[in-house]
């Protein structure tokens, strides 16, 4: 057995949530109690949340993790380049999240065994996409809690509207950002770039999916006009 395999076997039978010896994967799995023992070192040092220690046994923390991936230069670099973009472009609790990623990725080794030094990226602010930053750790919140969101928006040509929305998804086109809601002002969908938004607040008011008013709602019509688009052109 690989030892990616073996990695990946061995997260599947700790996440039952019990405790687990390594002595008795070692037997399940066919090799040493120190090759286990090196395996959950591995793992542990990956990020991936395992409690426990040897003599005394290992169980996964908690239930949502990535599992052992073995990644080439060129998928390394891809993420290098993400998180580089998240660091600049980002609000700060992404950028934080986006340091702690970058730290676990450099434990990553290549198939020679090393991690490059020398990315070739260099990644510098996006001026126009960094205006409505300052919005994101509220929005995304809002996102996540489905909450209310209360906000004072001036649109492309200087119209200025309070509005009430239900914030569904945040998108990202390259060079600005939006947030798609259900806006109560014009009971309709409608997309609001973020750079645009000059106060953004919670309201503490939670909303629930209602039909007609869902993310799946919303992409069906997005994706319905497309369609309608191509056939006219």
């Amino acid at each position: 057995m690989r030892r990616s395999d073996r990695l990946s076997e061995i997260i599947e039978i700790v996440q039952d949530g019990r405790l687990h010896l390594a002595r008795d994967i070692a037997e399940c799995l066919e090799v040493s109690v120190r090759t286990i023992y090196r395996d959950f070192d591995t793992l542990v040092a990956s990020g991936v949340p395992i409690d426990g220690e040897r003599g005394v046994g290992y169980m996964l923390r908690e239930p949502v993790f990535l599992p052992p991936m073995n990644l080439s230069l060129v998928e390394l670099e891809a993420l290098h380049l993400g998180m580089a973009i998240v660091a600049e472009a980002a609000d700060t609790e992404l950028q934080v999240a986006s340091a702690s990623l970058a730290g676990k990725i450099s434990k990553v080794a290549t198939a020679n065994g090393r991690v490059p030094k020398r990315w070739g990226f260099g990644v510098y602010p996006f001026v126009q996409a960094k205006l409505g930053f300052k919005h994101m750790p509220a929005i995304r919140k809002a996102v996540r809690e489905q909450e209310k969101l209360e906000i004072d928006y001036r649109s492309l040509d200087s119209k200025a509207s309070t509005r009430t929305i239900l914030p569904l998804q945040i998108e990202y086109w390259g060079r600005v950002w939006t947030v798609s809601a259900w806006c109560e002002k014009r009971e309709d969908f409608r997309a609001f770039r973020i750079d645009r938004i000059v106060t953004c607040a919670l309201t503490g008011d939670h909303f629930e999916d209602e039909p007609g008013r869902t993310l799946e709602d919303y992409l069906e019509r997005v994706n319905s006009d497309l369609t309608q688009t191509d056939k006219n052109y």
